[in-house]
């Protein structure tokens, strides 16, 4: 069996891949150049692809290139860059990784709502440049985590363990799913709101922890934002393309939100050009307690990329070798399997 590997996360030798492959599966390894392969060719003649970083994408076009592959397996949770319709009407399987990184991605939601709660970096910021700001009194946004009412949207794994941390530090729990079976909330205590408005207007932290597809893309734009209870603090570590970044640039200097925490971005790596990028790559002071910006790092632990690199394999050759589908995301369009 031939299978490209794209994008690979190791650093010095594949011996993670190999090992989860087996020695019958020969393993092609290729980098991708804005969203693409350089050559064409190599989508050719291969049973399955293993696509590890959401920064290579796979539309309808390139998915026709792939004429003897049996699956695409998205190393990963996110699959928004992939057409699960192209590839289930073409008879190919899409799976994603969806049980790594999970404690990962919540406790990076946590760590960038505490940063901006109690101010820790626009503290060492401002204490960097003097002494001036020795007068904690200044910084509006830190809160008493207690009194704070948390919004998450999307209530899945991720969704889920943020909750439970936001919980163990005083804050009330509300979450918008549509997709989860009455009662769920039940479980935990928690409030569930029928619709997404509903939330928002209760949300003094909102927390973004749901997929990036049609339903989901551009959710939170400027007439959400402007739902939210004034000086609320937004965190998004699920996708760029679910938040409007130009809304949270207006609330933020209008001063409808008091402050953001964004691990993701609709174009990767940043638009240095845009006017909110642009002042806080600048050090401009109005943003030190209100923005912090981290490069699409959420998943990223020593342990987690291990995890990545074997459950993606894994799960891959368990479906080649023995039909075995755990995670299949384009089942609706998948009306039949090469």
């Amino acid at each position: 069996m031939k299978i490209l590997v794209i994008d690979p996360l190791f650093e010095t030798e594949p011996d993670v891949e190999r090992e989860a492959a087996g020695p019958d599966a020969e393993l092609v390894f290729r980098r991708s150049v804005n969203g693409t392969l350089p050559n064409p060719r190599d989508y050719a003649g291969v049973d399955a692809v293993l696509n590890c970083r959401s920064a290579h994408v796979l539309p309808a076009e390139v998915i026709a290139r792939l004429d003897r592959c049996r699956c695409i397996a998205q190393g990963g949770v996110g699959y928004g860059h992939v057409d699960l319709k192209a590839a289930g009407e073409a008879g190919i399987p899409v799976i994603n990784t969806p049980d790594y990184g999970t404690t990962e991605v919540a406790d990076h939601a946590v760590a960038l709502a505490l940063s901006l709660l109690r101010g820790v970096q626009a503290y060492d910021r401002r204490l960097r440049r003097s002494n001036d700001s020795w007068d904690a009194r200044m910084l509006k946004t830190v809160k008493r985590l207690g009194t704070q009412r948390v919004g998450i949207v999307g209530m899945g794994r991720i969704g889920t363990a943020a909750a439970l941390r936001f919980q163990a530090f005083g804050m009330k729990v509300g979450y918008y799913d549509p997709h989860l079976p009455s009662g769920h909330h039940l479980s935990y205590g928690w409030e569930r709101l029928e619709t997404l408005p509903e939330l928002l207007k209760r949300s003094d932290l909102l927390s973004i922890h749901c997929l990036l597809n049609e339903e989901t893309r551009g959710m939170i734009d400027a007439r959400a934002i402007a739902i939210l209870p004034a000086g609320a603090v937004l965190v998004n570590t699920a996708r760029g393309g679910i938040v409007d970044f130009r809304a949270v640039h207006d609330a933020l200097l209008s001063g409808h939100l008091g402050a953001a925490g964004l691990d993701v971005f609709e174009k990767e790596p940043l638009d240095r050009e845009d006017p909110l990028i642009r002042a806080w790559a600048d050090g401009e002071e109005w943003l030190d307690e209100r923005l912090i910006l981290t490069p699409h790092a959420a998943f990223y632990s020593i342990s987690s990329i291990i995890d990545i690199r074997r459950l993606s394999m894994t799960y891959l050759m368990d479906y080649l070798r023995h039909g075995r589908l755990r995670t299949c995301v384009n089942a609706p369009y998948l009306t039949h399997r090469r």
